[in-house]
């Protein structure tokens, strides 16, 4: 006979995680805003889509002071990411880029975790470097039915 899950102790885990994630993201806004501000780049907008189980970063584009498309840097920076097994935190050392697409996909997961599931979602993050604030637009995707039964 095999033991079952300890379902309770895998959900004071991941809050325990959820918890740990809400007290690194701070810190790991401010490592990506510096190197974005000081390559003078003012907003980057990421766009996701997913669907059917499958999810996925379509577009990671930044824009400088004339809103003209402008290249990220290829800069690393240190952040902090959520071991779950631990919970704990450790360091890593990651591209600008990965590091937006991290950020965004934990977003994802934490505001809307199961976004990419059945007909998905789709929308844009849109992060302002010099408030240093993100935003997202989320569209989720619905699959309506009409039944009609009709005896004659």
């Amino acid at each position: 006979m095999s033991e079952s899950p300890d379902f309770a102790a895998y959900e004071r885990k991941h809050a325990e995680a959820a918890n740990l994630e809400a007290d690194v993201l701070p810190l790991n806004k401010a490592a990506l805003f510096g190197p974005l501000a000081t390559a003078g780049i003012h907003s980057v907008v990421v766009v996701f889509d997913g669907y059917g189980d499958s999810g996925q970063i379509e577009s990671v584009v930044a824009y400088g002071p004339d809103n003209a498309e402008v290249e990220l840097p290829g800069a690393t920076i240190e952040m902090r990411e959520v071991v779950f097994d631990g919970p704990s935190i450790a360091s890593a050392t990651r591209g600008i880029r990965e590091v937006v697409e991290i950020m965004s996909y934990a977003f994802l997961e934490a505001t809307h975790g199961g976004w990419e599931d059945g007909d998905g979602a789709y929308g844009e993050f849109s992060s302002n470097v010099a408030e240093q604030s993100i935003s997202l637009e989320y569209n989720e995707r619905h699959m309506e039915s009409d039944y009609h039964c009709h005896e004659f």
